[in-house]
């Protein structure tokens, strides 16, 4: 309890790295309190030890009162690690629990697609549970970052925000991993998962336009596993909204150019289409014309 109180400096933190969301914050109180029972039970443990060995030490030849049966021994034996076991799986099932609620609305969807060997980030309109309430299968897409092995992806996200992630993979299973969360989730083929974190007001330092932060797969996925890093960057609102506003023009016209090129590629593919269109107009006016002149003729003759 003591441990728990006090601040989240490198000691008190027992190896977690500085938590940057109110998520990682409720791991690392679940993390403190485990150390502190582990720590009273290894008390009372050794205390019990040494105490035996002082005091029950063997004096001499003679064999000290052999006891049979102690049933209040045996029932401290028995009851004492089930309340010990039964307290941390209450403090675990609740602390995991609040670790996948997903029914706050997200300031930010993101889709994390793990794949050998690397990452993309989809930056979405809506989560995928959204999209499908709506009747879409597919959220809509903003804007994507892709890396590689020899180009480490960046995903950016805004202090403050709430984040939706929807993980999927499309070969093996990976693991989406950022220490700083304090927490990692697997990305399972066919088996979508879904989590979100609340980003802290105060992870960029006073004067900077943004913090950064390592990512990685914590699952063995294969021969280039340790290549699969990328680097999480947290933004101030005003970095952020701009550096959002500029992926926004960049995924338009690169749609646009790629529209030109398949309205190209068309007209390539049937360079004929406009010229038969344009025939078969002028043969309609040719038709009426000659119908026009029959029956004048025909006039003229009954005349």
């Amino acid at each position: 309890m003591a441990a728990t109180g006090c601040a989240s400096n490198e000691y008190t933190r027992l190896g977690l790295p500085e938590p940057i969301t109110e998520q990682a914050e409720r791991v690392l109180m679940l993390w403190q309190g485990s150390w502190v029972a582990a720590f009273a039970v290894g008390v009372l443990v050794w205390g019990l030890i040494i105490w035996s060995v002082i005091f029950h030490r063997k004096r001499s030849e003679q064999l000290p009162p052999q006891v049979r049966y102690n049933l209040p021994i045996e029932a401290l034996y028995t009851v004492l690690p089930i309340v010990i076991i039964a307290v941390l799986f209450y403090f675990t099932a609740r602390d995991q629990t609040y670790l996948m609620e997903t029914d706050e609305p997200a300031d930010v969807n993101v889709e994390v697609v793990g794949f050998q060997w690397s990452w993309q980030f989809n930056y979405l309109e809506e989560s995928r549970a959204e999209a499908v309430e709506a009747g879409r299968e597919i959220p809509t897409r903003v804007f994507s970052v892709e890396g590689t092995p020899d180009d480490v992806p960046t995903l950016v996200l805004r202090e403050g925000d709430v984040v939706h992630f929807d993980l999927s993979s499309p070969d093996v299973i990976h693991s989406f991993w950022i220490p700083a969360f304090a927490f990692k989730m697997d990305v399972i083929p066919g088996h979508p998962n879904e989590f979100q974190v609340q980003i802290k007001d105060d992870v960029v330092p006073e004067g900077e336009d943004s913090a950064t932060f390592a990512g990685r797969c914590a699952e063995l996925c294969g021969v280039d596993h340790a290549r699969m890093l990328f680097n999480l960057e947290v933004m101030t609102d005003e970095a952020y909204d701009a550096w959002y506003a500029e992926q926004e023009a960049a995924a338009d016209a690169e749609a646009e150019q790629i529209q030109a090129r398949a309205d190209e590629e068309n007209l390539q593919e049937d360079p004929q289409s406009t010229g038969d269109q344009v025939r078969e107009g002028d043969e309609g006016p040719q038709t009426e014309t000659a119908e026009d002149d029959e029956s004048t003729a025909e006039e003229e003759a009954g005349r």
